[in-house]
């Protein structure tokens, strides 16, 4: 029940004030302020924090543990410099007749139209969704670098049924028509758009990429590119994801895995688009070897790429956070 009523007040705060426009397009029926509701200011966020862990906790040496790891990951100073520097803005638009989440993030002080990065999160359904945290840790230091980031929950986040989720099905088509909202934004230069996709991600920028030219750039952090090998590492993605989401799976398994994977057409790829595969060594989730074996078609096919590998980092590269955020800025400041 606890977690029910988490869920509702985060959803709450992040549509809970309207803010003008960012994006001038008639299928983006709502836009509201990132930093409102418990997200207004610092003391407010930590104030929400505590009241959460001071229930959770076993005990008091616990809850300041919990404490203190929230504070050294979201100091006030860095939220501080966020909000003072950051325009960000959630909003609803509207796909195949379904309404779709969406968030955007651009600097105040734009003196030219900025390169635009497209962000494909990972997880599924409301597993992972980029709320203010995240959105914090992975998004706002990329902004901060002189870049619009706009990016989907993807369809059916955030509501009771989750299922419209296909896991690189049909929600492929919330993260294209991203593509179509750019030029509607004042602050962005639609002919320098890149696209970054993290775990899930990777998968889905790179069935996105089949269907449009106008990427530019890309880049994957953990990204999976084989997903029938996949099921070797980690067969309970099967059972957990790909039977739930997937139309058809047990009917059409091979082709739904084959389809979603993108070194079943390396060949097809443009040569004229540059890819930067990150990944941790030791990575639980998602195993290393989609990047290294993928570089190595990459290499074959004479696609431009490079590969970058932190040894004995995770699914979540925390221990490379700068070097990876410097990887992402360089690369898409070169390219774009």
């Amino acid at each position: 029940m606890y977690k029910l009523l988490l869920f509702a007040s985060l959803f709450l705060a992040v549509f809970s004030t309207s803010a003008a426009k960012i994006i001038d397009d008639e299928h983006v029926t709502k836009e509201t302020d990132c930093f409102t509701g418990i997200f207004a200011d610092y003391a407010s966020w930590h104030q929400f924090i505590a009241q959460k862990n001071k229930r959770k906790a076993k005990n008091e040496e616990a809850y300041l543990k919990r404490i203190k790891a929230f504070e050294e990951t979201f100091p006030q100073d860095m939220f501080d410099n966020f909000k003072a520097n950051l325009t960000c803005h959630n909003f609803k638009y509207q796909v195949d007749n379904v309404e779709v989440l969406g968030y955007i993030i651009k600097p105040k002080v734009i003196k030219n139209k900025l390169p635009v990065l497209i962000y494909n999160r990972g997880g599924n359904g409301n597993f992972g969704s980029v709320y203010f945290a995240a959105m914090m840790r992975n998004l706002f230091p990329l902004a901060e670098q002189g870049f619009v980031v706009i990016g989907s929950q993807y369809r059916g986040t955030s509501t009771k049924n989750d299922d419209l989720d296909e896991f690189g099905g049909k929600d492929v088509n919330d993260v294209l028509a991203l593509i179509d909202f750019i030029p509607h934004i004042a602050s962005a230069d639609e002919n320098r758009i890149g696209m970054l996709g993290v775990s899930r991600g990777g998968m889905q920028t790179h069935v996105a990429m089949q269907h449009t030219n106008k990427v530019k750039a890309i880049a994957t952090i953990a990204g999976a590119t084989d997903l029938v090998k996949e099921l070797t590492f980690r067969p309970n993605m099967e059972k957990n994801v790909y039977v739930r989401r997937i139309p058809n799976y047990k009917e059409n398994k091979q082709a739904e895995l084959e389809a979603r994977s993108v070194m079943n057409w390396v060949d097809k790829l443009s040569p004229k688009v540059p890819i930067l595969l990150i990944h941790g060594s030791d990575d639980k989730r998602v195993s290393v070897e989609n990047s290294i074996q993928f570089a190595k078609a990459l290499d074959k096919h004479q696609i431009p790429h490079k590969l970058v590998v932190y040894d004995g980092d995770n699914h979540f590269l925390m221990d490379h956070k700068e070097q990876l955020e410097s990887e992402l800025v360089n690369w898409f400041n070169t390219y774009l």
